[in-house]
């Protein structure tokens, strides 16, 4: 029996954990080596850190943080955001992190997946999706703007600005998202880059697929429908893409209770449920969330009597 991981996430900027809706109403969590070392204690399983400002003036500050957070904590992490080259992810890595997420940089050039994975191995190498459900009647490719909450997965500007333009192969041969290199998306949900802003026209399932025939290890799904509503995850999405591909799928996106983590493991099957909010401002504790989760009957790594 598989045992189902919980993951604290923590978006970065400027030194400090932050926690908004949609990228707006930013709220200080708190400093970021002393929020993972509570959760190392309460029994979290691994971390995930973005950085949702990803500028290269910023690189050297989580370069410093990663070091800080692998000297003071003993489980796996994960960081993301800006994570544009080889030499990047190498520097990630060497500094301390175990893993690696790629988001709007994979999905402009694949092979980078295949890059890091072949000289670090595909368990270093975490996929991040951000995914908006496709309404039938719509013909258009989605509004930008109105997605993501910084920080339940998604990832801002690990592929450039915003204003950067997706080439053919990823919009389509007319660039309006109708066709992605073969990838009908008439209905589903579609991928959407740099941060939640930007439409792809990519089937969300589809590139899910092809993350891991190039590499990736893990995919960190995110609903940019369910960020920030605190409804629970989208279990559909989840499931869709968990039947997809051969990797562990980590649900992330519309935390609001405990009672969602369970929910993404018993019905979206989920292999990782991820949360920030909850955890961030002590609405619940790690152990918490394991206790109820254990309640239902799903497998999970015990707490210790310090957690």
């Amino acid at each position: 029996m598989k045992v189902a991981r919980v993951i604290p996430c923590l978006d970065v900027t400027a030194g400090r954990v932050v926690k908004g809706t949609k990228f707006l109403d930013l709220r200080d969590a708190g400093d970021p080596v002393e929020l993972a070392a509570r959760y190392d204690l309460e029994g979290a399983d691994e971390l995930v850190f973005l950085d949702i400002t990803a500028s290269s003036d910023n690189r050297e500050t989580t370069i410093d943080m990663v070091h800080r957070v692998a000297d003071e904590v003993y489980i796996p992490f994960t960081v993301g955001g800006g994570i544009r080259t080889l030499e990047d992810a190498r520097q990630m890595l060497r500094a301390g992190a175990d893993k690696v997420s790629l988001n709007t940089a994979a999905v402009q050039r694949p092979d980078l997946i295949t890059e890091i994975s072949a000289e670090f191995g595909v368990q270093c190498v975490v996929c991040a999706i951000d995914a908006k459900r496709r309404l039938p009647a719509s013909g258009d490719a989605g509004e930008a703007g109105d997605g993501a909450e910084a920080g339940d997965g998604g990832e801002a500007g690990d592929g450039g600005e915003a204003g950067d333009v997706v080439d053919d192969r990823d919009r389509g041969a007319d660039g309006d998202g109708s066709d992605a290199g073969g990838w009908n998306v008439a209905d589903g949900w579609e991928v959407y880059l740099h941060g939640g802003r930007t439409p792809t026209g990519i089937d969300a399932v589809e590139w899910a697929r092809e993350a891991v025939r190039h590499g990736a290890g893990e995919i960190l799904l995110t609903s940019m429908d369910r960020d920030g509503t605190r409804e629970g995850f989208d279990l559909e999405l989840t499931r869709v893409i968990g039947e997809a591909v051969s990797v562990p799928v980590i649900a992330s996106g519309g935390v609001g209770t405990i009672d969602h983590l369970v929910e993404g493991v018993s019905e979206g099957g989920a292999d990782a449920v991820l949360a920030a909010s909850i955890f961030h401002f002590r609405e619940h504790t790690v152990a918490e969330a394991k206790g109820r989760m254990a309640e239902a009957g799903i497998n999970v790594r015990p707490v210790s009597a310090d957690g």
